[in-house]
């Protein structure tokens, strides 16, 4: 069970779904009552006579469909968004176990491994999904050799890490 983490959001999608339920069950309703020959609902005559006398641009109606729009996009985006993006997956053996590591954190754990690394100033570390951003200041040894240190010291914490996907690390090594 490797899949991305996903928030909960049971009830905005509770409450779009019984939302759009109830306005589509109102609807067929007074259509299945019309197509039998029955007068309408008394609020679909209201409705209509409250249509004849307000233009959409009305302040009430202007007020309402933003209001509606607002609701839809805060509903869209909910949608689109993928949820918990900051926890990686990790390995598991069972496949009823899930686990999770912050970027954050990994990135702490992989900064303090390469501070250790000789010659090695400051570093700043950025873990993504599917890349590690390292950016390096070095000060007394050869640039080739701080890299080659990085890279092996790097492959180490992120096997120990036990992401569940494989990332790769993006070493630069610069001298102030």
């Amino acid at each position: 069970m490797s899949a991305r983490f996903r928030s909960p959001r049971r009830l905005p999608a509770a409450v779009g779904a019984f939302a759009v339920l109830g306005v589509a069950g109102l609807f067929l309703y007074d259509l299945a009552a019309v197509r039998a020959h029955h007068p309408g609902m008394r609020w679909r005559d209201e409705l209509s006579r409250a249509l004849e006398r307000h233009t959409p641009a009305d302040p009430g109606v202007l007020l309402g469909g933003g209001i509606l729009a607002a609701a839809g996009a805060v509903l869209l985006l909910y949608a689109l968004t993928p949820g918990l993006r900051g926890i990686l997956p990790m390995a598991s053996g069972h496949p009823e176990v899930r686990g999770g590591l912050e970027r954050k954190a990994a990135a702490q754990v992989l900064r303090d491994r390469v501070m250790e690394v000789s010659g090695v100033r400051s570093v700043r570390v950025r873990v993504g999904r599917a890349r590690i951003g390292v950016r390096a200041v070095s000060h007394f040894r050869e640039l080739d050799d701080v890299r080659a240190d990085l890279d092996a010291v790097l492959a180490v914490g992120v096997d120990e890490l036990g992401l569940a996907h494989e990332v790769r690390p993006r070493v630069r090594v610069n001298r102030r």
